[in-house]
């Protein structure tokens, strides 16, 4: 059973939960600066391991195999870099880096240390996109022609979050990472990118400094086209009309279509026969806190795989090439947002060095 140290308390709340219940992970410790967080965090789930405020304490643990890093986008590259120099493998959430100058040392320290860093993209982890993707892989929707994907919701009650109010935050990162990984897995090659996007008065009046509403078309080396689309600060549809979160397939002989939140997916195959397929009794599963604020199910989800991944000497991805070049894509949309021109991804990856 391999052992798990965590930091950063907040989103890590789910990984603590996923840790706590799999017969995969032994929790041993877990850290962050607030002392608050920390001792709330060890009254919620009776955590018998240990507790820190010092990162070091995760980095010296001769016994932690792997390291679980949720802490603010900024920090990654470097509580990533410090995790791999100190021999652990290395679970970091989305997105990835901020930074692509930081991305070489990244790599070469992972080369050089022969340990195994995931990218912790949990939507892939979710039931109906789970289903979604073994469908695709099994020929069922016939060659892929296009992908749709959009996460709409109204996150008004997230501007109560501080650091959301700040520089820093933008919603193209924080939010519509999500779906774009959905396109990067089915259409890895994107080669160039066009969007608009504009702060809604909603944002406004919330003191959001960037878009919270976008809208992009992708294209890929081979030709195929996708588009992905974000609304942060506005009502949403009843779920029963529409998902927050989805993923739509298009194929030569049927399409797909997995709603994230609802644990939803429904397909067209390749026989023409069409099927509506729900998950209501996963429910305990995934969704185990107040109502769907944490997601903890596909946190356990993913850090299963990672950790078979590491006893059994596969790759799991998205690993670090792939979370570098999704990182390269997100800063191509920055950019076409910025400049309202169309924005080849490789532009970036020039610019750093980084041949991916």
């Amino acid at each position: 059973m391999l052992k798990l140290g965590i930091l950063g308390l907040g989103e890590g709340r789910s990984t603590m939960s996923a840790a706590l219940q799999s017969q995969k992970l032994e929790l041993r410790a877990i850290c962050d600066r607030n002392e608050e967080l920390c001792r709330h965090r060890v009254a919620e789930f009776q955590f018998q391991g240990r507790v820190t405020q010092e990162y070091q304490d995760l980095l010296d643990d001769p016994e932690i195999d792997l390291i679980a890093i949720y802490t603010p986008d900024h920090l990654h590259a470097q509580h990533v870099g410090q995790a791999l120099r100190a021999g652990k493998h290395v679970v970091c959430t989305k997105p990835f880096i901020d930074d692509l100058s930081q991305a070489k040392e990244l790599l070469a320290l992972v080369e050089q240390t022969g340990k195994k860093v995931f990218v912790g993209q949990s939507s892939r982890f979710f039931e109906p996109m789970k289903r979604q993707r073994a469908d695709y892989e099994a020929g069922l929707i016939g060659e892929l022609i296009t992908v749709e994907s959009y996460y709409h919701a109204d996150h008004r009650w997230f501007l109560a979050k501080g650091w959301s109010l700040q520089e820093s935050f933008k919603w193209l990162y924080g939010g519509l990472s999500h779906p774009v990984d959905f396109i990067r897995w089915y259409l890895p090659n994107i080669e160039e990118v066009m969007g608009y996007g504009m702060l809604s008065s909603n944002g406004k009046e919330g003191g959001l400094k960037h878009q919270d509403t976008m809208h992009f078309i992708f294209k890929s080396t081979d030709g195929r086209v996708a588009r992905v689309s974000g609304c942060y600060t506005g009502p949403v549809q009843p779920v029963t009309r529409d998902s927050e979160m989805s993923c739509v397939l298009r194929g030569t002989e049927g399409a797909s279509q997995g709603d994230y939140m609802d644990l939803r997916y429904a397909i067209t195959d390749r026989t023409g026969e069409e099927r509506l397929v729900t998950w209501e009794h996963k429910l305990k599963h995934y969704f185990r806190f107040e109502g769907k604020s944490h997601h903890a199910g596909e946190y356990q989800n993913y850090l299963e795989y990672f950790a078979d991944s590491i006893t059994d000497g596969f790759t799991a991805y998205p690993d670090v090439r792939e979370g570098i070049g999704t990182i390269a894509l997100l800063q191509a949309m920055d950019r076409s947002l910025q400049t309202g021109r169309p924005v080849r991804v490789q532009e970036l990856l020039d610019e750093h060095g980084l041949a991916l």
